[in-house]
């Protein structure tokens, strides 16, 4: 007689959140400020918006395939561990854990720091950012039942936020007469070097479309909720990104928001006033609570993964009665507070994206490896219009990489070292646990 699972698990609405959480975050109130200094078009600035969600969508229907027929926590190493080599998958897995899940939750903590300061000025934003981190570190680390409560939550009520936020701005914001239709100069612009670095911010703010592949194993029916999850809740962001970013341009003179990062308080001044500003400076760094929150609740469990598989992290394995990986979470927490003492925020979200974007790569081009290889994998759902679905997807990013890399070579490089240095530690990591042997 077979054990029955008493595992406490997600269902589709919390994995829904959880890619909602992991998206929408800091990105979306700080990006614009940089992409105004090359671009000052609103139509291609909603554009750049628009082109984010259907590149991400295309990445949601390919990696539907993937997860469904990889059910299980991991996410990009379990996949490329299988698909083409264990050293590409490990690179995946650490990348996954260090720049994919701690360094945005350090960007998410600090940007808390500085709207709850913006609002609240008794306590240094730096203090108040380790503080969030550890919270809710400490939150997941010890249960695993009260920190999905508060990820569903915290949530909800961003969402609610945020629709109050759009609506206020229709209702009450001035008309800045910015033009939102399309001119002759356009066209070009759309295929231009400042509209492929402007998708760099983009798809740093898209970054957790694929959220729900990485706690597979905590999903209840994983090879249904996962891509549905995954869908569902980027088309919703989608939604979200492009009315936000069309609030920010239409309440707000673009003077005072280009090269800025607290694009959420200047537009809510303008909106509501310097009192109410203060306000929804305080909603934006509650809103924040639920990226880190979901950040934090992730990262570990890519860990634990990977730990079950490679002797020498084996310790990161070790989960407790309540299936929390105690040991996993104390790294992370270590590891974030590592990187809030370090870098800017600026070169943070430029290397995160650059290497998060090649992980990604690498795993729609293991479809085709998948595809060619393995035929006899079991594929309960299958990518929508195969094989230009994950074409595009690859196109996309290839065209935001070539750009990026002549104009910013420096944190590129440094992107795909990490990558590099990663593939590196495995192998070093292998011969070592032999040697132990």
């Amino acid at each position: 007689m077979s054990r029955k699972d008493t595992r406490q698990r997600l269902s589709f609405f919390d994995g829904t959140y959880f890619v909602i959480a992991s998206m929408v975050g800091t990105g979306v109130f700080t990006s614009l400020g940089y992409q105004l200094i090359n671009i000052k078009s609103g139509f291609i600035l909603l554009m750049l918006w628009f082109t984010g969600g259907i590149i991400a969508l295309s990445g949601v229907l390919t990696y539907s395939e993937l997860g469904s027929t990889f059910p299980k926590s991991g996410g990009e190493y379990n996949i490329l561990s299988f698909a083409i080599h264990p050293s590409v998958g490990f690179a995946a897995g650490f990348i996954s854990i260090t720049i994919g899940f701690s360094a945005p939750a350090v960007i998410a903590s600090l940007a808390f720091g500085r709207y709850f300061y913006a609002a609240i000025p008794i306590f240094n934003p730096h203090y108040i950012s380790v503080a969030v981190l550890l919270i809710l570190n400490i939150l997941h680390a010890f249960s695993f039942k009260w920190g999905k409560i508060f990820q569903s939550t915290s949530t909800l009520i961003k969402l609610l936020l945020i629709l109050i936020f759009i609506i206020s701005g229709f209702i009450i914001g001035s008309n800045q007469y910015i033009s939102f239709f399309p001119t002759a100069n356009n066209i070009s612009t759309l295929f231009s070097s400042s509209f492929a670095i402007s998708l760099i911010w983009v798809s740093y703010a898209y970054s957790g479309w694929n959220s729900s592949i990485y706690i597979a194993s905590d999903i209840i029916r994983p090879q249904k909720n996962i891509p549905l999850s995954m869908f569902v809740g980027t088309v919703i962001v989608t939604i979200i990104y492009v009315l936000l970013n069309f609030i920010f341009l239409y309440t707000t003179p673009t003077d005072s928001l280009i090269g800025q990062v607290e694009i959420g308080y200047i537009s809510g001044e303008n909106i509501f006033g310097n009192t109410g500003a203060k306000v929804i400076s305080l909603g934006i760094s509650f809103l924040l609570f639920s990226t880190i929150s979901s950040f934090v609740f992730i990262g570990p469990r890519i860990l634990q993964v990977m730990g079950e598989d490679h002797g020498l992290i084996k310790i990161f394995a070790k989960k407790d009665k309540n299936n929390i990986p105690k040991n996993a979470f104390l790294f992370q927490i270590t590891l974030s507070l590592i990187f809030i003492q370090t870098s800017s925020f600026e070169q943070i979200v430029v290397y995160t994206s650059i290497s998060l974007i090649v992980i990604t790569m690498l795993a729609v081009i293991s479809l085709f490896v998948l595809r060619y290889n393995s035929k006899e994998l079991y594929r309960p759902y299958k990518v929508f219009a195969y094989p230009i679905t994950p074409l595009f997807f690859l196109f996309s990013n290839l065209w935001i990489l070539i750009y990026t890399f002549q104009s910013m070579p420096f944190e590129s490089i440094l992107g795909l070292f990490f990558i590099i240095a990663s593939m590196l530690f495995y192998f070093f990591f292998n011969q070592r646990y032999k040697n132990i042997r």
